[in-house]
């Protein structure tokens, strides 16, 4: 059975420098190894055992001190949403400063797994991640009169 962490998406792509105080949506891409359900069975002679894997949450440690943890896959970004109806986080500061001048964003899905066979049965954690970098920049308007 293979596990993975979450495919990351984020509105702030690499090459791409987000902003200050705007909505940073998060989700991971659907998928039976980064989300779930996830299935398999081992067998040898008289014996087979049988798994399932469903991601039940993913703690985004968003690199500048806050970890917001989402129940759900998150939603993808459609053209023209401004919050994110599942799962954002807003940066207060710039990433200027930081390593390559950007926030290293990891994130980490908790994974239940059930098990049965033999006659007995049990559940499991486990957990997987995957990281990138997004650069947040600070926008200044000057107004004159």
């Amino acid at each position: 059975m293979a596990l993975v962490g979450p495919a990351i998406g984020i509105t702030v792509t690499p090459g791409k420098t987000g902003l200050v105080g705007v909505p940073v949506w998060l989700w991971t891409a659907v998928s039976p190894t980064t989300w779930g359900p996830n299935t398999a069975t081992a067998s040898v002679p008289g014996l087979s055992v049988t798994a399932t894997a469903r991601a039940t949450q993913i703690a985004w440690d968003m690199g500048d001190g806050t970890v917001k943890v989402c129940k759900g896959p998150g939603t993808a970004y459609f053209t023209g949403g401004v919050h994110s109806p599942t799962c954002e986080h807003v940066y207060v500061a710039s990433s200027a400063g930081q390593p390559n001048d950007a926030y290293r964003v990891t994130a980490t899905a908790t994974w239940e797994v059930t098990w049965t066979g033999g006659g007995t049965s049990g559940t499991l954690t486990v957990t997987r991640s995957s990281s990138t970098t997004v650069r947040i920049g600070e926008l200044q308007v000057l107004v004159t009169g």
